[in-house]
């Protein structure tokens, strides 16, 4: 029921759109890491790279419907987990509580098929093998986990803890550190080892960073502490109970939350899917102060979550989608003026209108964001060409050369990485192609010359 409104729209935010024109290329030949690129690890674009190879590529709905499966193994790894240490009714209690609150932010950041979903799962896998003491495996799901999303890699600190809190010796931390290593290693080779090491950990050194938009950037991280806030009404005040007159005993959980809370503010960008990682903790932390309680408590906590659930899955059902319309009105415009064969370049921020007008994008690059550091989110100074990803302004030029796109839509409207703040780009448009329209603000160029390199 919590992702009831996934199944509403064609797609909720332009990650899905991202993967989704990956997983495109990457069926037409692309390698990845090479021609096509990303910040993050491969499990994700495999994975719908694999959907789309079973049903097709026209429909998210196989992704979706295994976002639903991540959120409900995600449930039962918990449950199982709590079910352990307290009880059955504290594993049905920690399962119901983490699907209640996995819709506490913005429906655009819990109902995505998009990489912090896929990661959950992995991550209670590792605190699930690591309290039955299985290092290998556990290290494995360590691995998983980072390779669906870095962040999720912070799992290894509960499982240290729980490593040492159980007496493990040298043996068991080399099982565990093997473990995760193999999977890491196993996908650097599937791919390119260097190109795999540039884009998920050493490539994104402008991206990571605080300059140039703290306003902006504190904003969004205050609103996305406050909805999960208003999602955890029901189970915060458990637990600050439960700190007031005894600890919990749950050191790990609570080293397992501070770990997933500094994975957030890592980069310092802090989207609200960043902050879905808190979430199979802090279940398992309000269901861990519960035991502490009175009986009454439960109930009561659980039904303040579901009253808060109610109100985001109303949010995630009613809410409109304006970014998306644009898109996708964006899209009819380029499959009416280009054939299926032709490329084009979006240049802007929402790769999901190539997949809509199902054309193959000119550039590895799909959003501006890689030429111009903008991807982060940032509307101060620190976006332009010479915050680019390395090297990337030469492959674009060669790129654009080779093939030059038949259209090419400035998607910027007024921001930051517009053509006329881009020297290079605006060269681009005024040597090889003519103004031909509006939509909604977006400017299309269609091709007149060739462009040299």
């Amino acid at each position: 029921m919590t992702r009831l409104p996934s199944l509403r729209l064609r797609l909720w935010n332009p990650d899905e759109g991202y993967l989704a024109v990956q997983a495109r290329m990457l069926a037409d030949g692309g390698a990845l890491y090479d021609t096509v690129v990303d910040r993050k690890p491969p499990l994700v674009p495999w994975l719908y790279e694999g959907a789309f190879a079973v049903f097709g590529d026209d429909s998210l709905l196989p992704l979706k419907l295994l976002a639903i499966l991540a959120q409900l193994g995600t449930a039962l790894l918990l449950a199982s987990l709590a079910r352990r240490r307290w009880g059955d009714r504290a594993g049905r209690t920690a399962g119901v509580l983490h699907l209640l609150l996995s819709i506490g932010l913005s429906p655009e950041d819990t109902q995505a098929a998009t990489f912090e979903v896929f990661m959950l799962p992995a991550t209670a896998a590792a605190v699930w093998l690591a309290d039955r003491r299985r290092w290998a495996w556990c290290g494995a799901a360590v691995g998983t986990a980072f390779l669906a999303k870095q962040t999720g890699g912070a799992v290894l600190v509960p499982a240290l803890w729980l490593l040492w809190r159980s007496g493990g010796g040298r043996a068991d931390l080399l099982r565990l550190a093997a473990g995760a290593a193999l999977p890491v290693l196993a996908a650097a080779l599937l791919t390119d080892p260097s190109g795999f090491l540039f884009w998920t950990v050493t490539g994104s050194g402008a991206y990571a960073s605080f300059t140039g938009s703290e306003l902006h950037v504190l904003s969004r991280a205050l609103t996305n502490t406050a909805l999960l806030g208003i999602a955890c009404a029901g189970l915060l005040p458990a637990v600050v109970r439960v700190l007031r007159i005894a600890r919990t005993g749950a050191a790990d959980l609570w080293l397992w939350l501070a770990a997933s809370a500094l994975a957030v503010c890592l980069g310092f960008h802090f989207f609200g899917h960043y902050y879905l990682q808190l979430i199979p903790a802090l279940a398992l932390l309000g269901t861990a102060a519960l035991q502490s309680l009175p009986r009454d408590w439960t109930p009561a906590t659980l039904t303040t979550s579901a009253l808060a659930c109610g109100l985001f899955l109303a949010w995630g059902l009613l809410a409109p989608r304006p970014e998306l319309a644009h898109a996708e009105r964006l899209a009819r415009t380029v499959t009416d003026r280009t054939e299926p064969g032709e490329r084009v370049l979006v240049w802007g921020i929402h790769p999901e209108t190539y997949w809509l007008a199902d054309r193959a994008p000119a550039s590895r690059y799909l959003t501006a964001g890689f030429l111009t550091n903008y991807s982060g989110g940032r509307n101060g100074p620190q976006v332009g060409e010479k915050y680019a990803v390395r090297g990337a302004w030469d492959v674009f030029r060669g790129e654009l050369a080779d093939r030059p796109p038949a259209l090419i839509i400035d998607d910027s409207r007024g921001k930051p990485f517009a053509p006329d703040n881009l020297p290079t780009l605006r060269g681009m448009l005024a040597q090889g192609y003519e103004r031909v329209g509006v939509v909604e603000d977006a400017v299309l160029y269609e091709r007149v010359r060739p462009l040299e390199r």
